[in-house]
């Protein structure tokens, strides 16, 4: 048994040394996901919530960059899901994105494995399921991606790193929130605002219940935390602050931002941001953390609002006194619009590159190509209660537009979104923008509906030129920044408002375009934009990987045992090491 042992030690040896010198540069980064429903009560009602590993919040995925990540998710629910990594940009891998238009959905009880590579990123985002309306019911948890170590960040190393995930929430579950919207209705108002999946301290006897479990975050005195929050909800803005605690802003869903100091921040739906925060204050009590409704009347709205507790270590009380106050402007969204204004690009910082950020001179582009978006609130199509973008409702067809553009079927989708609102009549339509590669695209988002948006892009960091309330038009140019606008992947537009970005359409794929907020998302309100290489290369987007699920006209194709095998995307290279790992593992098992 010792020269067995001594036999497979070698061996061990061997194949690390081997992989070593095939696989000297990026590394792996291995993750294992279970997703399932457990049972929850975090405003204090029992409820079904989706869990990731029994978690809720999931884990936070901490990768650096260029890491090649691979998730091998295990869908447990009782329906069909996809991961979608919100701001991943999936260099050359729109395969991997999780969306409806790229991916078949990984039935129930099944098994199957995403790899992609955080290619020249950094900053803060967050992963959710992406079908069904799940996310109102959880499985999201927060992304971190640092910088490899000889590229430096523009602040102090801080002490800690802690994300923080913000939302409204609704004791319904996502069936029953799904079947609500289906059935014409609105959603109504949440029944609060969780902080990483937890309810509100009780800070008063009158408005929040005994008994509620709520989020505590322990620092130590003097120290300096990188604090990423998150806003993971459906539909409600919120603003966070800390009690007698500066907000040193420092990055925004990837970008370094010019360092401001901000007593709160608004976070609207689907953004991410990182603070820089000091623990200079005395430990004669704790301090209240809130996340808070915005734009809405505070008075009605008392119990959705999120409250946790940050806590010195040598803390000599619990927190007390009122909240820490709110912006006063109910009815005039104007301080927020220009909050975000504020907002700059740190244009002398380097990125996931050694070179600084700002090297990227976007405002001396040349625009390839225009489209003005409008939506509006929710209208009666064919029947049914639906949103729209320029007067189309999207509809997710059967089969995904990647797999449809990749075997060549006729009638999935149309190339054909329009480039200004169409006149007459709303239609429902899988109707999609034609990108060039390599285009300058500016996107003008106006906001005819009477509640904030926000809009993502997959597969880009767009810059955010301007913003301002009316009608958007060709003399609005004028005002905008063309030199340090942030580049981000979420953007706000206030009602009655417009946000112009610019994007630089240099990763091939079919890409989505969507409001954030989950109840339009589901009824209607994207689009997906098809960059196309018209000279196919591996140089310019990766292969179909191996495990492709197949569904819709292409269904005949998928075999029962594909998913068994976790093959990457990569090519023979990452198969081998892959493949070994699971060898070394199986080995080492059998010898322990």
């Amino acid at each position: 048994m010792a020269s067995c042992t001594q036999s497979f030690q070698i061996t061990l040896v061997c194949i690390f040394l081997f992989m070593g010198l095939c696989f000297a540069g990026d590394p792996f980064k291995f993750f294992n996901f279970e997703v399932s429903y457990i049972e929850a009560s975090p405003l204090g009602v029992p409820q079904q919530v989706i869990a990731i590993n029994g978690k809720f919040p999931g884990p936070t995925m901490n990768v650096t960059t260029n890491d090649n990540v691979v998730v091998n998710v295990k869908n447990k629910l009782d329906e069909e899901l996809l991961l979608h990594w919100s701001g991943v940009q999936q260099k050359k891998t729109t395969w991997q994105d999780g969306l409806p238009g790229t991916n078949c959905p990984i039935p129930s009880r099944w098994n199957w494995t995403y790899q992609f590579q955080v290619k020249d990123q950094i900053g803060s985002f967050f992963y959710f399921p992406s079908l069904h309306f799940q996310r109102a019911s959880g499985g999201f948890g927060g992304i971190t991606i640092n910088n490899r170590g000889e590229i430096p960040i523009p602040f102090d190393f801080p002490y800690d790193d802690i994300t923080i995930m913000i939302g409204d929430w609704y004791t319904r579950n996502h069936t029953a929130l799904r079947n609500t919207l289906l059935a014409g209705k609105d959603l109504g108002k949440p029944d609060g605002v969780l902080i990483n999946g937890k309810g509100p301290y009780r800070y008063n006897d009158t408005i929040v219940p005994d008994g509620i479990d709520y989020e505590t975050i322990t620092v130590h005195p003097g120290k300096t935390y990188r604090i990423r929050v998150s806003n993971v909800g459906i539909s409600t803005s919120l603003n966070f602050r800390i009690q007698n605690h500066n907000l040193l802003l420092a990055e925004a869903e990837g970008s370094y931002t010019v360092q401001q100091n901000y007593t709160s921040l608004d976070i609207h739906v689907g953004q991410s941001y990182s603070f820089l925060i000091t623990m200079d204050q005395n430990a004669s009590s704790d301090y209240y953390i809130v996340a808070s409704a915005r734009f809405v009347n505070q008075s009605q709205w008392q119990r959705v609002t999120g409250v946790g507790i940050l806590k010195y270590t040598n803390s000599k009380g619990k927190a007390h006194g009122p909240l820490p106050e709110p912006p006063q402007d109910e009815f005039d969204k104007t301080y927020s619009m220009n909050q975000a204004r504020s907002i700059r690009w740190n244009v002398t910082a380097s990125g996931a590159r050694p070179n600084p950020q700002g090297s990227f001179r976007y405002g001396s582009i040349n625009v390839t190509e225009i489209y003005v978006i409008q939506n509006k609130p929710p209208t009666m199509v064919d029947g049914k209660r639906r949103t729209t973008l320029n007067g189309i409702s999207f509809v997710n067809p059967k089969t995904p537009i990647r797999l449809a553009d990749k075997y060549k079927l006729k009638g999935v989708y149309k190339l054909d979104f329009p480039m200004a609102p169409l006149t007459g009549p709303p239609k429902m339509e899988t109707s999609v923008i034609n990108g060039t590669y390599r285009g300058f695209m500016e996107v003008i988002l106006q906001n005819n509906d009477t509640k904030v948006h926000t809009y993502h892009m997959s597969g880009y960091a767009f810059f955010v030129v301007g913003m301002d309330y009316g009608v958007w038009s060709n003399s609005s140019r004028g005002t905008y920044n063309k030199w340090d606008g942030i580049a981000r992947t979420t953007t706000q537009v206030f009602p009655g408002a417009w946000t112009a970005i610019l994007v630089s359409l240099d990763n091939v794929g079919i890409w989505n375009l969507r409001t954030e907020n989950l109840d339009s998302w589901f009824l209607g309100q994207e689009t997906y934009i098809r960059v196309v290489n018209s000279e196919p290369s591996n140089k310019t987007e990766m292969p179909m990987p191996d495990n492709a699920l197949f569904c819709g006209q292409l269904s005949k194709l998928q075999k029962p045992q594909d998913i068994s095998s976790a093959t990457s995307i990569r090519g023979n290279g990452s198969k081998f090491i892959f493949t070994m790992l699971l060898l070394v593992s199986a080995i080492f098992s059998v010898f322990h």
